[in-house]
């Protein structure tokens, strides 16, 4: 299995994964949260399988997840769960992506 083919699947989990809390939750707009919370962490799983930097996977995964992160809880200000999400998933998918 390529690259992307692993990253497609690492995302779609991620994704998947990062707006299951979201069901239970109330927004003003709730399609729209979910569908940019899936897109943003698909992203970080998708991008960790396929891109290269001179470092450990697990430490590839994390600055991604964070860098990838950032954005999202600076403009909900809800920075611990958002950017801890990212931080442990990009972990995650760094040590699977080696």
């Amino acid at each position: 299995m390529n690259n992307i083919t692993k990253g497609l699947i690492a995302g779609i989990i991620f994704g998947i994964v990062s707006i299951l809390p979201m069901l239970a939750m109330k927004f003003g707009d709730k399609t729209a949260a979910m569908t940019a919370s899936f897109i943003s962490r698909f992203a970080i799983g998708f991008i960790i399988f396929n891109m290269q930097l001179p470092m450990h996977g697990w430490l590839k995964g994390a600055l991604i997840g964070i860098v990838l992160s950032l954005p999202d809880a600076l403009v909900t200000k809800k920075y611990a769960p958002i950017i801890g999400l990212g931080l442990i998933g990009g972990i995650v998918c760094g040590i699977f992506a080696g």
